[in-house]
Formats: structure tokens, C-alpha cells, sequence
């Protein structure tokens, strides 16, 4: 997709999309590509259900406005009724946000086709922008930058219907391959570095804190809570070592499998000076956690590593 298609994209879709402004205070939670299922074996948010569930608890418990980032319910490859049994839980939580008018959904290239569908509960968008002043956050989920999920989606949920589910594959998209996870990233991150706005997307699955590889933001975090350890005392001394324990681990998982990406320098653009407008809220279906993006207007927008398997969230 060239870069002249991108811009004509994502102009005419910041354009027709929603706004509201941002106001001191207000805060917001972003969760991107649950890929809900059927709760069986191939759906691949199964194994994070007790995680997800603690998570949005916790996050409508403190009055946070929760936006669902596209690719939520995996209607490519499963029957929305068969989605809406298996995660009545889950359900159940989206509408106690819904009822406070604390939700947002922004729909995905796997849940689309739910805009076709007249007895879905929530209002659906493509894509939603916050503004304050003259400053922009732009929240969409990304598969636009690619041309063959904003020309051709038909393509895609042909493959992922009749071959994909049949065959037993797992989302074998664009989330898989680097490449075109790069190239997707790549257009994104120029975009909105030449019209000045902050963009949060999902769709790559890999979670970029302030335009950082996983990798680097992990590094850049605990490099910053060695420093506030050094002042900290009693009970958040306690959550900073807790904190850097699993921080350090992930980390070592990273080195160990040689997936310290550079994506900073060597793919997004020839400056050593990256501009952080490009983030990603990652995904909920990785098999070493979740991950999703908190925000209170008045303070930057920071990043959350979920622990898989406890239900326990865990953040700086």
C-alpha cells in the first residue's frame, strides 16, 4: 500500500469518525484483539479469561472509560451466538461499562461484519479521536494502513473461514508475519508523525510503548524504577521490586529468544530521534500474558504487563 493510499485512508477516516474532548482527569483503559471465540480449544483468548475478567474489573471499579480497540469477537471465525455463550462473563462486564456510558467500541478487521448485524448491542466505530487544544489522540485499529484489509477484506475472510477455521489454524495474519507487521507499523508511525497526531492502534499484536519494541520499553521501564526504588519506601518499594521481578524475566525471555527487534531506528525512519506518536495496546491472547493501555488526561499515557495465568495485573 503505498504512502499516498495511507494518507487518503486515515485522513477520510480521522475525518468521519467521532471526537470528544479530552478534560483533566478523565481516564481510559484501551484493549485491543481479545479474538474472542467459542471457549473451546481453538478459541485464543481461552487461556486468559481469568486474566481479562480481573483486569476490566479492576479498571471499571476505578472509573475508567473502557475502548475496545477492534478484533474483540472473532466473527471470521466463529458464530457471534457461540461467542456470546462462551463469554457471558466477559459480556457482562462490557455492559456494566456500557450502561455507565463509559465504553467505546472501534471494530477490527476479524469483527466487522458485526456492523452488519441490526441486533448487536453497541454502537460500533471505525475509529475515534480525542482532543484537547490543538493536540490530537487518534484510536483506531490499524488494518486500514493495509490495503488488503481496507480494499479486500472479503480476501481475508474468505481465507479465514473456509481455510483457517476448517484446517484448524491459529490467526495467521498480519500479527504473525514481521514484515508486514513492520510495514503496517511503519506507514502508521508516519502518518502520524507528518500530521501531528498520537496514534493507538492494535492489529499487529505487539504491544509499543511510546513507538518502542517491547524489548526497548521494557528496558526504558526498568531503568526508571531502579530510579524511583532508590527514593521510594515502604509499600510502593514493595510494588517497585515485584514490578522489576517480572519485568526482569520477561526481558531475559526476550534475549533468549533473540526477539530484541529495532524497530525504533532501523525500520520506522533513518533519525536517531524517534517521535513517540505510535502505540500499540498489543493483544489479550499471548501465551505470556495481555496486554492493553491505560491513560488519565493531564498524564502520558503508559503501558501495562499483565501476568498470564493469575488473574494478577501487575504495573508500575
Amino acid at each position: 500500500m503505498s504512502m499516498k493510499d495511507v494518507y487518503r485512508s486515515l485522513d477520510n477516516l480521522i475525518k468521519e469518525c467521532p471526537q470528544r474532548s479530552l478534560q483533566n482527569g478523565d481516564r481510559y483503559v484501551i484493549m485491543s484483539d481479545l479474538h474472542m471465540g467459542d471457549g473451546g480449544s481453538r478459541d485464543d483468548l481461552a487461556h486468559n479469561r481469568a486474566l481479562i475478567v480481573t483486569a476490566l474489573h479492576y479498571y471499571y471499579a476505578q472509573g475508567y472509560t473502557l475502548i475496545l480497540n477492534g478484533d474483540i469477537e472473532d466473527v471470521q471465525k466463529f458464530k457471534y451466538a457461540q461467542i456470546l455463550t462462551a463469554w457471558r462473563d466477559l459480556f457482562k462486564i462490557f455492559n456494566d461499562f456500557a450502561q455507565d456510558n463509559r465504553f467505546i467500541k472501534i471494530v477490527g478487521n476479524h469483527d466487522i461484519a458485526l456492523l452488519h448485524d441490526t441486533d448487536y448491542p453497541y454502537p460500533l466505530h471505525h475509529g475515534y479521536s480525542f482532543v484537547k487544544g490543538n493536540d490530537r489522540l487518534f484510536v483506531f485499529h490499524g488494518h486500514q494502513a493495509s490495503k488488503l484489509f481496507s480494499e479486500y477484506d472479503y480476501i481475508s475472510e474468505f481465507v479465514v473461514k473456509f481455510m483457517a477455521k476448517p484446517f484448524h489454524i491459529k490467526n495467521g495474519n498480519v500479527a504473525h508475519h514481521s514484515k508486514r507487521r513492520f510495514a503496517v507499523e511503519k506507514r502508521i508511525y508516519r502518518y502520524a508523525q507528518d500530521r501531528k497526531v498520537i496514534a493507538i492502534i492494535g492489529h499487529t499484536h505487539r504491544p509499543l510503548f511510546e513507538s518502542l519494541s517491547k524489548y526497548d520499553s521494557l528496558r526504558w521501564s526498568i531503568e526508571e524504577l531502579i530510579r524511583e526504588y532508590a527514593l521510594a519506601s515502604g509499600e510502593r518499594r514493595e510494588q517497585i521490586r515485584t514490578t522489576l521481578t517480572v519485568y526482569k524475566t520477561e526481558l531475559e525471555r526476550l534475549e533468549k529468544q533473540k526477539l530484541k527487534e529495532k524497530i525504533s531506528r532501523s525500520l520506522y525512519q533513518a533519525s536517531p530521534l524517534l517521535v513517540p506518536c505510535l502505540f500499540n495496546s498489543g493483544c489479550g491472547t499471548g501465551k505470556k500474558g495481555a496486554y492493553l493501555f491505560r491513560g488519565k488526561c493531564g498524564t502520558y499515557f503508559s503501558g501495562i504487563l499483565d501476568t498470564p495465568g493469575t488473574g494478577k495485573i501487575v504495573h508500575p
